[in-house]
């Protein structure tokens, strides 16, 4: 039996017990954050990285498979003649204030202004650090369709998306692109809010099903086994697989998976080239910030492909692995 949401009629559940607030409780945190000697941002600003705007505005051939990682979640993939931008994140800090937050290491390796025409913007769920109003905003006018998980569409419409360019859907709905193109919601294990409100709209994962390639997007998830499993069981296996690594710990493990919880999730969805994601680009735990990517090659077995580009590195992912090491 497939998973399905939960709504208490006020709020999205998990379905399994979820822990959102640490459970050793905010002073400890603090104690930690305080004490802790990791290096959470570089020492010095990596970079300067630059997409090739040029060569990702070109028509998009009906047999590609390539991604471009733009930082944190943001990924611009080229699938069978179609483009979509994954939880697009412009601002320099994931935050209510501009003047307080966590900010990124790195500028954008592309300018808002080159984002090429897009097929769909494929939203994950609602939290700062993936969804972003100045990119919003800046992209609503180019008629571009966007998918989001039920409620998100609120915050789009406010944002001056028109309504009918919105598409709002619940773990397993699908939504045809074209003909041969379609995208379905798979379940996630999360949390979702904005301010002060929480849980009032739905997060998911999402599948991306062309007629040569099967691509999977994890958005943000803690483990979650059954999901996992169901989701490689119904649309595996996959061409590539996109996995968030970073913002782990301990004390939010029902809701970040990390490494190993990454590498677990793959196994379960069908294998497939590794891309991770949600790591690198802002501060957002108390892990060295290399840490996620340096955890996952150690953990990875030889036979995961893992692509790992710099960000603006435009992958062909039938070439296979990319063992980049931009972090060093």
């Amino acid at each position: 039996m497939l998973l399905e949401t939960r709504h208490d009629g006020r709020k999205y559940l998990n379905v399994l017990p979820t822990r959102v607030n640490p459970p050793s409780g905010y002073a400890a945190l603090l104690r930690r954050y305080m004490f802790e000697k990791a290096e959470r941002e570089p020492r010095h600003p990596p970079g300067p990285f630059r997409a090739d705007a040029a060569a990702l505005a070109a028509p998009v051939p009906a047999t590609a498979l390539r991604a471009t990682w733009l930082g944190h979640s943001t990924m611009l993939l080229e699938v069978d003649g179609r483009r979509f931008l994954t939880d697009p994140v412009w601002s320099q800090r994931v935050s209510p204030s501009q003047l307080v937050g966590p900010r990124r290491f790195f500028a954008p390796p592309l300018a808002l202004a080159d984002v090429p025409p897009l097929d769909g913007i494929i939203l994950s769920h609602d939290h700062y650090d993936h969804l972003d109003p100045v990119a919003i905003r800046a992209l609503a006018g180019r008629t571009t369709r966007f998918y989001c998980p039920l409620g998100v569409g609120a915050h789009l419409r406010r944002w001056g998306v028109p309504a009918a360019n919105i598409s709002e859907l619940t773990w397993w709905d699908d939504i045809a692109v074209a003909d041969d193109f379609k995208l379905t919601a798979t379940p996630a294990r999360h949390f979702s809010g904005r301010g002060l409100s929480r849980d009032g709209t739905l997060w998911t994962s999402w599948v991306l099903q062309g007629p040569r390639h099967r691509v999977f997007f994890g958005g943000d998830s803690g483990p979650f086994d059954e999901a996992f499993r169901q989701i490689g069981e119904r649309f595996g296996p996959f061409d590539l697989v996109m996995l968030e690594i970073g913002a782990a710990d301990a004390e939010w493990a029902d809701i970040h998976l990390g490494p190993d919880e990454a590498l677990r999730a793959h196994q379960l969805l069908g294998g497939g080239p590794l891309l991770p994601l949600h790591w690198g680009t802002f501060n957002l735990a108390l892990h060295a910030w290399r840490q996620p990517v340096e955890r996952l090659l150690e953990a990875a077995a030889p036979t995961v492909p893992l692509l790992l580009p710099a960000p603006g590195q435009r992958v062909e992912v039938a070439q296979g692995p990319l063992p980049g090491q931009w972090w060093r």
